[in-house]
């Protein structure tokens, strides 16, 4: 709990990315707590949440130090994180976000800032403890994909903790996102007709509600937890209780066939993920969120919970290595695996076909 001295005086506390997505699920959140002297919006649109101040700016923009001299705590939620984004522009905007909200807030002397990154940097890898403890190195490989953007964000974070001692920074690394308009690498592994996965190594699931990461962000922007925490479901789920949950069957590959095949429809610009993110729908990276259950926070979602309503919102997309699929495609491909992987095959040869032309 915080202490009563903190709480005489409730902080004022802005939201970037406040018009939708998680952004607009915390501000939502924290306008109607009363932890909280004054809820200040930011984005570039006006949104619809009631009883907050609205201040409507590119959260790139240099100005924004002058537009949060009023701010005790700043939570940052203004990224762009759409798979299929062009990923050069992508990383750009969110690495000139991230930037200019720690500049920013040093300069206008906020006290705190809480960004959101991923329990992505940790790295998936078959010989992974399960779970992962918190202050676990950072092993993920740098690549083109969100992965990179989150390593990138973090970098920035140490930075400017080094130039700016006086600024405290929270991240939050929350497992695999599940909630309405959530769409990453994990979630559309469930929309394929079966769930790849490699020879020798089994997967297990760990699942972070929006629901959860909000309050998790809250207690971050109270100051109730600090530094690197992680976030999401207590436990995990095997793979055999995801397939039987699911319905859906596994599809086994050796690593290598897997995951050279992913790069090269990748570089052929076929998937929108670089092969490494695979290895977070193929290989563990379960954490232990110590620093949250020690504040006695507990997750409102269980794993089952969590991914039941993953599946539920799937309703009608159908995807193969991370391509969205289609209608018609869809239809090919829904006859199982080995149709599957022909069409991937076929994929391949009309990319390069059309190439030679």
């Amino acid at each position: 709990m915080v202490p009563t001295s903190k709480r005489l005086r409730p902080p004022v506390v802005a939201v970037t990315g406040a018009a939708s997505g998680i952004g607009r699920a915390f501000l939502a959140k924290v306008a109607s707590s009363a932890d909280f002297r004054r809820v200040v919006a930011i984005d570039e649109q006006r949104g619809d949440v009631p009883d907050v101040t609205w201040r409507v700016l590119d959260v790139r923009d240099p100005l924004l130090a002058n537009r949060i001299s009023d701010i005790d705590v700043l939570v940052h939620l203004g990224g762009d994180y759409a798979l299929d984004a062009d990923s050069g522009e992508r990383r750009a905007y969110n690495l000139r976000a991230a930037q200019t909200v720690l500049t920013a807030s040093a300069a206008a002397r906020v006290r705190r800032v809480v960004l959101v990154t991923s329990a992505m940097v940790y790295g998936a890898a078959p010989d992974n403890p399960v779970p992962l403890p918190e202050d676990s190195a950072v092993a993920a490989e740098p690549d083109t994909g969100m992965v990179g953007d989150h390593l990138e964000i973090e970098a920035l974070v140490r930075r400017s903790l080094r130039s700016h001692p006086g600024l405290e920074v929270t991240v939050v690394r929350p497992a695999a996102v599940v909630g309405p308009g959530v769409d990453s690498v994990v979630t559309r592994h469930f929309e394929a007709p079966r769930l790849l996965s490699v020879k020798g190594c089994s997967p297990r699931w760990q699942f972070c509600h929006v629901d959860d990461l909000v309050s998790a962000l809250e207690l971050a922007a109270l100051g109730t937890v600090s530094g690197v925490v992680a976030v999401g479901s207590d436990g995990w789920l095997e793979q055999d209780q995801v397939e039987g949950l699911s319905g859906l069957r596994r599809f086994e590959l050796p690593a290598g066939l897997t995951f050279g095949t992913a790069q090269r429809l990748h570089r052929l610009g076929i998937t929108p993920a670089p092969a490494t993110d695979l290895h977070y729908v193929v290989y563990p990276w379960v954490v232990d969120c110590s620093a949250l259950r020690a504040a006695g926070w507990k997750p409102l979602w269980s794993n089952e919970a969590a991914f039941e309503q993953l599946l539920e919102l799937r309703e009608g997309r159908h995807t193969v290595v991370g391509r969205r699929l289609s209608g018609k495609e869809a239809t090919i491909t829904a006859a199982g695996a080995t149709v599957a992987v022909l069409g991937t095959a076929a994929i391949v040869r009309a990319a390069r076909k059309k190439r030679r032309v």
